[in-house]
């Protein structure tokens, strides 16, 4: 099976490097996780991503930036914002994120 790319930007770092873990928990999945939007568009770049994670913390206008610009490079990349709530929900999301990718 294809290894699936995910970018999480974060702005706390416990946090990133736990949603980091737990998605490098799956095999099919390679996380990458950032704290600032510059260093988000230079990894972006450099993969193939599937998946974009916007975690809490993100202000407005950055976030609204960072779509336009990932949107721009790579139309069928799927983003979801993810703002804590477990493991479960972390899947879940990816999951969905996934799915909405294909339909």
């Amino acid at each position: 099976m294809e290894t699936i790319h995910i970018l999480y930007i974060g702005r706390h770092l416990e946090i990133l490097e736990t949603v980091i873990r737990l998605i490098n928990a799956n095999e099919n999945w390679n996380g990458v996780g950032v704290m600032n939007d510059e260093e988000a568009k230079d990894v972006f770049l450099e993969k193939n991503f599937s998946l974009v994670l916007l975690g809490s913390g993100i202000q407005e206008e950055s976030e609204a930036e960072l779509c336009t610009f990932f949107k721009n490079i790579n139309p069928d990349v799927s983003i979801v914002q993810h703002y804590g709530g477990g493991s479960g929900l972390l899947k879940s999301e990816i999951l969905l994120g996934l799915c909405n990718n294909k339909i």
